[in-house]
């Protein structure tokens, strides 16, 4: 089970009409699917998201740390952002 806040990611992910499973990958937490083709793997089970510690200052670092990947529509970096924080 991804170490993440499944149902919060579910919604985010519902509200950019894509949904997200457990992912099939090793270390990932979710799988992105579009129309049921999957799309992207996103989120490290190594490392927190902020679904998990809802701290804002965190949730802002990484912000400021993926600015030029986030904003790049359809990636994993995309969904991660939109989704997982």
């Amino acid at each position: 089970m991804p170490q993440t806040n499944v149902r919060k990611a579910q919604a985010r992910a519902k509200a950019l009409g894509v949904s997200v499973k457990p992912s099939t990958r090793k270390n990932k937490k979710l799988d992105v699917f579009r129309d049921g083709h999957k799309v992207a793997s996103i989120g490290d089970i190594r490392y927190s998201d902020y679904l998990q510690h809802e701290d804002a200052k965190r949730r802002e670092m990484y912000k400021a740390r993926h600015e030029n990947y986030r904003h790049k529509k359809g990636t994993a970096s995309y969904y991660a952002d939109k989704i997982l924080w």
